[in-house]
């Protein structure tokens, strides 16, 4: 059944595959509340992880039952991830620019001060759309 998932793929996009095809044979949660308490029970044990080694096993854990969770609302991982990179590299650029208009060098600035500017370019993406 997981066969043909092509390891070539992304990897966000492979287990966005690999999840679809266990739960086409009904190898899937029949609701999504057992969805979200995997997420939790994840980051849990990401938190109690003795070491780098195993912060990487549960992080790669975290992040399957993340894709999980994106399969569930019918949202396509990758495209999702993508987004939200847009996002980030909007709202960054808008803190280099008002920075720049200030004079200011961005290591110069404290992270409470780069977040107000995340605020506000937060609030003009809001107003925009």
């Amino acid at each position: 059944i997981l066969e043909g998932v092509p390891t070539i793929l992304p990897s966000l996009a492979q287990a966005q595959a690999l999840q679809h095809r266990a739960a086409r044979v009904g190898f899937d949660w029949p609701e999504i509340t057992p969805v979200l308490a995997k997420v939790f029970e994840e980051l849990e044990e990401l938190k109690s992880a003795p070491g780098k080694p195993q912060q990487a096993e549960e992080l790669g854990d975290l992040l399957f039952a993340l894709v999980n969770l994106v399969r569930w609302y019918e949202v396509d991982a990758e495209s999702a991830l993508r987004q939200a990179n847009h996002k980030f590299r909007n709202r960054f650029a808008y803190i280099e620019k008002r920075a720049r208009e200030t004079g200011r060098e961005m290591t110069g600035m404290s992270l409470e001060e780069m977040d107000v500017l995340w605020e506000e370019a937060k609030d003009r993406e809001s107003k925009v759309s």
